[in-house]
Protein backbone atom coordinates (compact mmCIF):
# COMPACT_ATOMS: atom_id res chain seq x y z
CA UNK A 1 0.00 0.00 0.00
CA UNK A 2 1.36 3.42 -0.97
CA UNK A 3 2.15 5.62 2.03
CA UNK A 4 1.29 9.30 2.30
CA UNK A 5 4.99 10.15 2.02
CA UNK A 6 5.32 8.18 -1.22
CA UNK A 7 2.20 9.82 -2.65
CA UNK A 8 3.46 13.28 -1.70
CA UNK A 9 6.83 12.63 -3.32
CA UNK A 10 5.09 11.40 -6.48
CA UNK A 11 2.95 14.53 -6.51
CA UNK A 12 5.88 16.93 -6.09
CA UNK A 13 9.00 15.27 -7.51
CA UNK A 14 8.53 16.74 -10.98
CA UNK A 15 8.39 20.34 -9.76
CA UNK A 16 11.10 22.39 -11.45
CA UNK A 17 12.65 25.77 -10.70
CA UNK A 18 13.01 26.38 -14.43
CA UNK A 19 9.60 28.06 -14.67
CA UNK A 20 8.20 31.55 -14.25
CA UNK A 21 6.84 32.59 -10.88
CA UNK A 22 3.34 32.63 -12.38
CA UNK A 23 3.74 28.99 -13.44
CA UNK A 24 5.16 28.08 -10.03
CA UNK A 25 2.16 29.73 -8.34
CA UNK A 26 -0.21 27.67 -10.46
CA UNK A 27 1.60 24.47 -9.44
CA UNK A 28 1.02 25.40 -5.80
CA UNK A 29 -2.66 26.17 -6.48
CA UNK A 30 -3.04 22.66 -7.88
CA UNK A 31 -1.20 21.16 -4.90
CA UNK A 32 -3.43 23.08 -2.47
CA UNK A 33 -6.56 21.82 -4.25
CA UNK A 34 -5.26 18.25 -4.13
CA UNK A 35 -5.35 18.47 -0.31
CA UNK A 36 -2.35 16.18 -0.07
CA UNK A 37 -1.48 18.44 2.86
CA UNK A 38 -4.38 20.16 4.56
CA UNK A 39 -4.08 23.67 5.97
CA UNK A 40 -5.17 22.31 9.35
CA UNK A 41 -2.41 19.67 9.45
CA UNK A 42 -0.19 22.21 11.21
CA UNK A 43 -2.43 21.64 14.24
CA UNK A 44 -4.08 18.26 13.64
CA UNK A 45 -1.12 16.36 12.16
CA UNK A 46 2.15 18.24 12.87
CA UNK A 47 4.24 15.19 11.90
CA UNK A 48 2.83 15.33 8.38
CA UNK A 49 3.20 19.11 8.28
CA UNK A 50 6.92 18.97 9.11
CA UNK A 51 7.52 15.98 6.83
CA UNK A 52 6.04 17.87 3.88
CA UNK A 53 8.32 20.80 4.61
CA UNK A 54 11.37 18.55 4.84
CA UNK A 55 10.53 17.15 1.42
CA UNK A 56 9.95 20.52 -0.23
CA UNK A 57 12.22 22.96 1.61
CA UNK A 58 15.45 21.08 0.83
CA UNK A 59 15.85 21.86 -2.85
CA UNK A 60 19.34 20.37 -3.46
CA UNK A 61 19.54 20.68 -7.25
CA UNK A 62 16.02 22.07 -7.81
CA UNK A 63 16.36 25.46 -6.17
CA UNK A 64 14.57 26.90 -3.15
CA UNK A 65 11.76 28.90 -4.77
CA UNK A 66 8.90 26.44 -4.60
CA UNK A 67 9.78 25.21 -1.11
CA UNK A 68 9.68 28.78 0.21
CA UNK A 69 6.41 29.41 -1.62
CA UNK A 70 5.00 26.28 0.00
CA UNK A 71 5.94 27.23 3.56
CA UNK A 72 4.59 30.76 3.09
CA UNK A 73 1.24 29.27 2.03
CA UNK A 74 0.88 26.53 4.63
CA UNK A 75 2.80 27.91 7.61
CA UNK A 76 2.82 31.70 7.51
CA UNK A 77 -0.48 32.42 5.76
CA UNK A 78 -2.79 29.52 6.66
CA UNK A 79 -0.97 28.84 9.94
CA UNK A 80 -1.51 32.42 11.09
CA UNK A 81 -5.24 32.17 10.39
CA UNK A 82 -5.39 28.91 12.38
CA UNK A 83 -3.34 30.35 15.23
CA UNK A 84 -4.89 33.82 15.42
CA UNK A 85 -8.35 33.45 13.90
CA UNK A 86 -11.75 32.72 15.38
CA UNK A 87 -13.62 29.52 14.31
CA UNK A 88 -15.41 31.26 11.43
CA UNK A 89 -12.14 32.64 10.09
CA UNK A 90 -10.42 29.26 10.36
CA UNK A 91 -13.35 27.68 8.49
CA UNK A 92 -12.60 29.97 5.52
CA UNK A 93 -9.52 27.85 4.85
CA UNK A 94 -11.75 25.06 3.52
CA UNK A 95 -12.98 27.40 0.79
CA UNK A 96 -9.44 28.61 0.08
CA UNK A 97 -8.34 24.99 -0.36
CA UNK A 98 -11.25 24.14 -2.66
CA UNK A 99 -10.47 27.15 -4.84
CA UNK A 100 -6.67 26.84 -4.66
CA UNK A 101 -6.50 30.33 -3.21
CA UNK A 102 -2.98 31.63 -2.54
CA UNK A 103 -2.02 33.93 0.31
CA UNK A 104 1.04 35.75 1.59
CA UNK A 105 2.23 36.94 5.00
CA UNK A 106 2.90 40.67 5.31
CA UNK A 107 5.08 41.17 8.38
CA UNK A 108 8.56 42.35 7.35
CA UNK A 109 8.89 46.07 6.68
CA UNK A 110 11.53 48.14 4.92
CA UNK A 111 12.65 49.57 8.25
CA UNK A 112 13.24 46.08 9.65
CA UNK A 113 16.21 44.83 7.69
CA UNK A 114 18.91 42.40 8.68
CA UNK A 115 19.96 42.59 12.37
CA UNK A 116 17.06 44.93 13.25
CA UNK A 117 14.60 42.53 14.84
CA UNK A 118 10.82 42.79 14.62
CA UNK A 119 9.51 46.28 13.81
CA UNK A 120 5.87 47.00 12.87
CA UNK A 121 4.97 50.56 11.81
CA UNK A 122 2.05 49.76 9.49
CA UNK A 123 -1.15 50.86 11.25
CA UNK A 124 -4.73 49.59 11.35
CA UNK A 125 -6.86 52.33 12.91
CA UNK A 126 -10.39 51.61 14.11
CA UNK A 127 -12.83 54.22 12.79
CA UNK A 128 -16.08 54.06 14.84
CA UNK A 129 -18.10 56.13 12.38
CA UNK A 130 -17.57 53.54 9.66
CA UNK A 131 -17.19 50.50 11.92
CA UNK A 132 -14.11 49.65 9.85
CA UNK A 133 -10.32 49.63 10.07
CA UNK A 134 -8.13 51.92 8.03
CA UNK A 135 -4.94 50.09 7.01
CA UNK A 136 -2.06 52.40 6.16
CA UNK A 137 1.73 52.53 5.72
CA UNK A 138 2.52 55.99 7.17
CA UNK A 139 6.17 56.12 6.11
CA UNK A 140 8.38 54.52 3.41
CA UNK A 141 10.03 52.43 6.13
CA UNK A 142 6.65 50.94 7.08
CA UNK A 143 5.99 49.44 3.64
CA UNK A 144 5.99 45.66 3.65
CA UNK A 145 9.16 44.26 2.11
CA UNK A 146 10.42 41.00 0.58
CA UNK A 147 6.94 39.48 0.79
CA UNK A 148 7.18 36.01 -0.75
CA UNK A 149 4.27 35.18 -3.08
CA UNK A 150 3.29 38.84 -2.87
CA UNK A 151 2.67 39.24 -6.61
CA UNK A 152 0.60 36.09 -7.15
CA UNK A 153 -1.41 35.91 -3.91
CA UNK A 154 -5.01 37.07 -3.82
CA UNK A 155 -5.19 37.07 -0.01
CA UNK A 156 -2.85 38.22 2.74
CA UNK A 157 -2.40 38.07 6.46
CA UNK A 158 -1.15 41.55 7.34
CA UNK A 159 0.48 42.34 10.66
CA UNK A 160 -0.26 45.94 11.67
CA UNK A 161 -0.21 48.05 14.80
CA UNK A 162 -3.82 48.24 16.01
CA UNK A 163 -4.92 51.74 17.07
CA UNK A 164 -8.19 52.47 18.84
CA UNK A 165 -9.15 55.98 20.02
CA UNK A 166 -5.55 57.11 19.65
CA UNK A 167 -4.10 54.25 21.71
CA UNK A 168 -1.76 51.70 20.13
CA UNK A 169 -2.43 48.07 21.11
CA UNK A 170 0.55 46.60 19.31
CA UNK A 171 0.83 44.22 16.34
CA UNK A 172 -2.30 42.28 15.37
CA UNK A 173 -3.16 40.10 12.39
CA UNK A 174 -5.69 40.95 9.67
CA UNK A 175 -6.93 38.76 6.81
CA UNK A 176 -7.47 40.86 3.69
CA UNK A 177 -8.11 40.67 -0.04
CA UNK A 178 -5.26 41.91 -2.22
CA UNK A 179 -7.00 41.59 -5.57
CA UNK A 180 -10.38 41.96 -7.19
CA UNK A 181 -11.99 38.53 -7.51
CA UNK A 182 -13.04 39.00 -11.13
CA UNK A 183 -10.36 41.10 -12.80
CA UNK A 184 -7.42 40.00 -10.65
CA UNK A 185 -6.29 43.63 -10.38
CA UNK A 186 -4.93 44.90 -7.08
CA UNK A 187 -7.56 46.62 -4.98
CA UNK A 188 -7.57 50.41 -4.45
CA UNK A 189 -4.83 51.60 -2.11
CA UNK A 190 -2.70 48.48 -2.55
CA UNK A 191 0.42 48.72 -4.67
CA UNK A 192 2.92 45.93 -5.29
CA UNK A 193 6.44 46.14 -6.66
CA UNK A 194 8.61 43.24 -7.82
CA UNK A 195 11.80 43.01 -5.74
CA UNK A 196 13.74 42.00 -8.87
CA UNK A 197 15.92 39.12 -9.99
CA UNK A 198 17.75 37.13 -7.31
CA UNK A 199 20.80 34.85 -7.32
CA UNK A 200 18.50 31.82 -6.86
CA UNK A 201 14.81 31.08 -6.42
CA UNK A 202 13.52 33.20 -9.30
CA UNK A 203 10.52 30.90 -9.64
CA UNK A 204 9.31 32.66 -6.48
CA UNK A 205 7.87 36.17 -6.61
CA UNK A 206 8.98 38.60 -3.89
CA UNK A 207 7.22 41.93 -3.54
CA UNK A 208 7.26 45.23 -1.77
CA UNK A 209 3.66 46.04 -0.79
CA UNK A 210 2.34 49.46 0.20
CA UNK A 211 -1.06 50.05 1.80
CA UNK A 212 -2.50 53.56 1.41
CA UNK A 213 -5.70 54.15 3.39
CA UNK A 214 -7.23 50.75 2.68
CA UNK A 215 -10.61 50.17 4.33
CA UNK A 216 -11.08 46.81 6.04
CA UNK A 217 -14.27 45.30 7.40
CA UNK A 218 -14.44 44.61 11.14
CA UNK A 219 -14.28 40.89 10.37
CA UNK A 220 -10.76 41.32 8.94
CA UNK A 221 -9.25 41.34 12.45
CA UNK A 222 -8.06 37.84 13.33
CA UNK A 223 -9.95 37.72 16.60
CA UNK A 224 -9.12 34.57 18.54
CA UNK A 225 -7.32 36.65 21.19
CA UNK A 226 -8.79 40.14 20.79
CA UNK A 227 -11.78 41.89 19.24
CA UNK A 228 -13.55 45.24 19.01
CA UNK A 229 -16.73 45.46 21.05
CA UNK A 230 -18.65 48.74 21.47
CA UNK A 231 -15.67 50.48 19.87
CA UNK A 232 -13.37 49.22 22.62
CA UNK A 233 -10.52 46.74 22.63
CA UNK A 234 -11.53 43.47 24.28
CA UNK A 235 -9.28 40.55 25.18
CA UNK A 236 -11.25 37.43 24.28
CA UNK A 237 -9.13 34.76 26.02
CA UNK A 238 -7.00 34.49 29.13
CA UNK A 239 -3.99 34.64 26.81
CA UNK A 240 -3.42 38.22 25.76
CA UNK A 241 -2.38 39.18 22.25
CA UNK A 242 1.35 39.89 22.02
CA UNK A 243 4.36 39.35 19.77
CA UNK A 244 4.98 35.87 21.19
CA UNK A 245 1.53 34.83 19.98
CA UNK A 246 2.08 36.20 16.49
CA UNK A 247 5.55 34.67 16.56
CA UNK A 248 4.18 31.13 16.83
CA UNK A 249 4.22 30.88 13.02
CA UNK A 250 7.82 32.05 13.04
CA UNK A 251 8.61 29.20 15.44
CA UNK A 252 7.20 26.49 13.18
CA UNK A 253 8.96 28.17 10.28
CA UNK A 254 12.26 28.29 12.14
CA UNK A 255 12.16 24.58 12.80
CA UNK A 256 11.16 23.75 9.22
CA UNK A 257 13.98 25.95 7.92
CA UNK A 258 16.48 24.32 10.27
CA UNK A 259 15.54 20.86 9.05
CA UNK A 260 15.58 21.95 5.41
CA UNK A 261 19.02 23.49 5.79
CA UNK A 262 20.39 20.23 7.18
CA UNK A 263 18.82 18.19 4.38
CA UNK A 264 20.16 20.61 1.76
CA UNK A 265 23.69 20.25 3.15
CA UNK A 266 23.40 16.47 3.42
CA UNK A 267 22.21 16.20 -0.18
CA UNK A 268 25.00 18.49 -1.41
CA UNK A 269 27.60 16.40 0.40
CA UNK A 270 26.03 13.17 -0.90
CA UNK A 271 26.07 14.30 -4.54
CA UNK A 272 29.55 15.79 -4.25
CA UNK A 273 30.91 12.59 -2.75
CA UNK A 274 29.56 10.64 -5.72
CA UNK A 275 31.59 12.95 -7.95
CA UNK A 276 34.66 12.78 -5.71
CA UNK A 277 34.50 8.97 -5.60
CA UNK A 278 34.87 8.92 -9.40
CA UNK A 279 37.26 11.84 -9.88
CA UNK A 280 40.81 10.62 -10.31
CA UNK A 281 43.67 12.77 -9.07
CA UNK A 282 47.36 12.61 -9.87
CA UNK A 283 49.33 9.71 -8.44
CA UNK A 284 52.96 8.59 -9.04
CA UNK A 285 53.53 6.35 -12.02
CA UNK A 286 52.78 2.74 -11.17
CA UNK A 287 50.75 3.64 -8.09
CA UNK A 288 47.11 2.53 -7.85
CA UNK A 289 44.42 4.96 -8.93
CA UNK A 290 43.78 7.72 -6.41
CA UNK A 291 40.38 9.40 -6.17
CA UNK A 292 39.52 12.84 -4.86
CA UNK A 293 37.39 11.48 -2.01
CA UNK A 294 40.33 9.50 -0.65
CA UNK A 295 42.47 12.58 0.01
CA UNK A 296 42.77 12.87 3.80
CA UNK A 297 41.51 16.42 4.21
CA UNK A 298 38.42 15.77 2.07
CA UNK A 299 37.82 12.37 3.62
CA UNK A 300 37.87 14.06 7.02
CA UNK A 301 35.44 16.76 5.85
CA UNK A 302 32.93 14.17 4.62
CA UNK A 303 33.12 12.34 7.96
CA UNK A 304 32.91 15.56 10.00
CA UNK A 305 29.88 16.81 8.07
CA UNK A 306 28.13 13.47 8.47
CA UNK A 307 28.62 13.46 12.24
CA UNK A 308 27.68 17.10 12.79
CA UNK A 309 24.62 17.07 10.54
CA UNK A 310 23.31 13.79 11.97
CA UNK A 311 23.65 15.19 15.48
CA UNK A 312 21.72 18.32 14.51
CA UNK A 313 19.04 16.16 12.88
CA UNK A 314 18.59 14.24 16.13
CA UNK A 315 18.31 17.47 18.07
CA UNK A 316 15.74 18.93 15.66
CA UNK A 317 13.73 15.70 15.97
CA UNK A 318 13.63 16.09 19.76
CA UNK A 319 12.52 19.72 19.48
CA UNK A 320 9.92 18.86 16.81
CA UNK A 321 8.25 16.41 19.20
CA UNK A 322 8.05 19.11 21.86
CA UNK A 323 6.65 21.68 19.44
CA UNK A 324 4.15 19.22 17.95
CA UNK A 325 2.54 18.76 21.38
CA UNK A 326 2.19 22.54 21.75
CA UNK A 327 0.59 22.77 18.30
CA UNK A 328 -1.93 20.01 18.93
CA UNK A 329 -2.75 21.45 22.37
CA UNK A 330 -3.04 24.98 20.89
CA UNK A 331 -0.94 26.25 23.79
CA UNK A 332 1.83 28.84 23.98
CA UNK A 333 5.37 27.37 23.97
CA UNK A 334 7.59 27.78 27.02
CA UNK A 335 10.58 30.12 26.94
CA UNK A 336 12.88 27.09 26.98
CA UNK A 337 11.18 25.59 23.91
CA UNK A 338 11.30 28.93 22.09
CA UNK A 339 15.03 29.12 22.78
CA UNK A 340 15.53 25.49 21.70
CA UNK A 341 13.81 26.23 18.38
CA UNK A 342 16.14 29.20 17.95
CA UNK A 343 19.06 26.89 18.64
CA UNK A 344 17.79 24.53 15.91
CA UNK A 345 17.71 27.32 13.36
CA UNK A 346 20.97 29.06 14.21
CA UNK A 347 23.09 25.94 14.69
CA UNK A 348 21.66 24.04 11.72
CA UNK A 349 21.98 26.92 9.28
CA UNK A 350 25.34 28.23 10.48
CA UNK A 351 26.85 24.72 10.43
CA UNK A 352 25.37 24.02 7.00
CA UNK A 353 26.74 27.29 5.59
CA UNK A 354 30.19 26.61 7.02
CA UNK A 355 30.35 22.99 5.87
CA UNK A 356 29.04 23.70 2.36
CA UNK A 357 31.50 26.59 1.95
CA UNK A 358 34.41 24.38 3.01
CA UNK A 359 33.25 21.67 0.63
CA UNK A 360 33.16 24.05 -2.31
CA UNK A 361 36.77 25.07 -1.69
CA UNK A 362 37.92 21.46 -2.12
CA UNK A 363 36.25 20.34 -5.35
CA UNK A 364 37.61 22.78 -7.91
CA UNK A 365 35.52 23.65 -10.96
CA UNK A 366 32.83 21.15 -9.92
CA UNK A 367 31.72 23.75 -7.37
CA UNK A 368 31.04 26.21 -10.21
CA UNK A 369 28.93 23.93 -12.36
CA UNK A 370 25.19 24.24 -12.84
CA UNK A 371 23.26 21.18 -11.72
CA UNK A 372 25.61 20.25 -8.88
CA UNK A 373 23.58 22.00 -6.16
CA UNK A 374 26.28 24.59 -5.47
CA UNK A 375 24.40 27.07 -7.66
CA UNK A 376 21.61 27.05 -5.05
CA UNK A 377 23.75 27.41 -1.94
CA UNK A 378 22.33 30.92 -1.46
CA UNK A 379 19.25 29.07 -0.24
CA UNK A 380 21.14 28.84 3.04
CA UNK A 381 21.58 32.62 2.96
CA UNK A 382 17.79 32.92 2.75
CA UNK A 383 17.52 30.56 5.71
CA UNK A 384 19.93 32.68 7.73
CA UNK A 385 17.64 35.70 7.90
CA UNK A 386 14.18 34.17 7.34
CA UNK A 387 11.83 33.72 10.32
CA UNK A 388 14.28 35.44 12.66
CA UNK A 389 17.77 36.61 11.74
CA UNK A 390 20.46 34.35 13.18
CA UNK A 391 22.32 37.29 14.74
CA UNK A 392 19.17 38.58 16.44
CA UNK A 393 18.32 35.12 17.78
CA UNK A 394 21.88 34.73 19.10
CA UNK A 395 21.73 38.14 20.76
CA UNK A 396 18.49 37.16 22.49
CA UNK A 397 20.02 33.92 23.76
CA UNK A 398 22.93 35.85 25.21
CA UNK A 399 20.78 38.59 26.78
CA UNK A 400 18.32 36.15 28.34
CA UNK A 401 21.14 34.03 29.76
CA UNK A 402 22.98 37.04 31.16
CA UNK A 403 19.76 38.25 32.76
CA UNK A 404 19.36 34.87 34.47
CA UNK A 405 23.01 34.89 35.50
CA UNK A 406 22.79 38.36 37.06
CA UNK A 407 19.56 37.43 38.84
CA UNK A 408 21.29 34.52 40.52
CA UNK A 409 19.26 31.87 38.71
CA UNK A 410 21.17 28.58 38.56
CA UNK A 411 22.79 27.73 35.23
CA UNK A 412 23.26 23.99 34.76
CA UNK A 413 26.03 24.10 32.16
CA UNK A 414 29.56 25.00 33.33
CA UNK A 415 30.58 26.30 29.91
CA UNK A 416 27.59 28.63 29.88
CA UNK A 417 28.46 29.84 33.40
CA UNK A 418 32.04 30.56 32.37
CA UNK A 419 30.90 32.40 29.25
CA UNK A 420 28.66 34.55 31.49
CA UNK A 421 31.56 35.24 33.85
CA UNK A 422 33.77 36.27 30.94
CA UNK A 423 31.13 38.55 29.44
CA UNK A 424 30.28 40.09 32.83
CA UNK A 425 33.97 40.88 33.35
CA UNK A 426 34.20 42.45 29.91
CA UNK A 427 31.13 44.59 30.53
CA UNK A 428 32.36 45.64 33.98
CA UNK A 429 35.68 46.82 32.56
CA UNK A 430 33.99 49.13 30.08
CA UNK A 431 33.69 52.84 30.88
CA UNK A 432 30.80 53.50 28.47
CA UNK A 433 27.04 53.09 28.70
CA UNK A 434 25.67 49.52 28.83
CA UNK A 435 24.47 49.39 25.21
CA UNK A 436 27.82 50.55 23.85
CA UNK A 437 29.61 48.18 26.23
CA UNK A 438 27.51 45.26 25.02
CA UNK A 439 28.42 46.05 21.42
CA UNK A 440 32.09 46.45 22.35
CA UNK A 441 32.06 42.94 23.81
CA UNK A 442 30.38 41.41 20.77
CA UNK A 443 32.82 38.53 20.54
CA UNK A 444 32.03 37.44 24.10
CA UNK A 445 28.30 37.93 23.42
CA UNK A 446 28.40 35.47 20.55
CA UNK A 447 30.67 33.11 22.51
CA UNK A 448 27.95 33.00 25.17
CA UNK A 449 25.26 32.35 22.57
CA UNK A 450 27.38 29.56 21.13
CA UNK A 451 27.74 28.01 24.59
CA UNK A 452 23.98 28.21 25.12
CA UNK A 453 23.35 26.47 21.81
CA UNK A 454 25.82 23.69 22.54
CA UNK A 455 24.31 23.24 26.00
CA UNK A 456 20.84 22.66 24.53
CA UNK A 457 22.13 20.19 21.96
CA UNK A 458 24.39 18.28 24.36
CA UNK A 459 21.62 17.93 26.94
CA UNK A 460 19.20 16.55 24.32
CA UNK A 461 21.40 14.25 22.21
CA UNK A 462 24.82 14.09 23.84
CA UNK A 463 28.24 15.51 22.86
CA UNK A 464 29.71 15.57 19.38
CA UNK A 465 31.48 12.24 18.83
CA UNK A 466 34.81 13.39 17.43
CA UNK A 467 36.29 9.92 17.93
CA UNK A 468 34.56 8.85 14.72
CA UNK A 469 36.57 11.36 12.74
Amino acid sequence: MTTWREKFIQETQGISSDVSYEESAQILRDLVKSKMLKFTDIQNDPDRFFEAHRLLLAPATRGPGFGIRFTVQFNLFAGSIIGLGNPEQVAMLDTFADEGRLGCFCLTEKGAGVNSGLVVETTATWVPEKQKFLLHCPTPSSEKNWISQGLTASKAVVIANLIIAGKAYGPHGFIIDLRDGESGSSLPGISMTDMGKKTTGNDLDNASIKFTNVWLEKSALLSRFADIQNDKYVQTTKERMRLEVIGQRLLTGRLAIAQAGIIFAEKLFEETKKFADQRKVWAPKGAPDTFLSSLPHLKYLFAEADERLQRLTRFCDVVEKRLSKVLTDRSIPSADLVEAIGVCKVSSIEDSIELCHRLKQEVGSYGLMDGTGFEHVDFLQCCKFAEGDSRILSQKMARDTMKAFKSGNPLKDDNVKQACVNLAAGLASSKVNPLVAWNEQWKLVYKLAEAVRESHIREAVGPLNMSKL
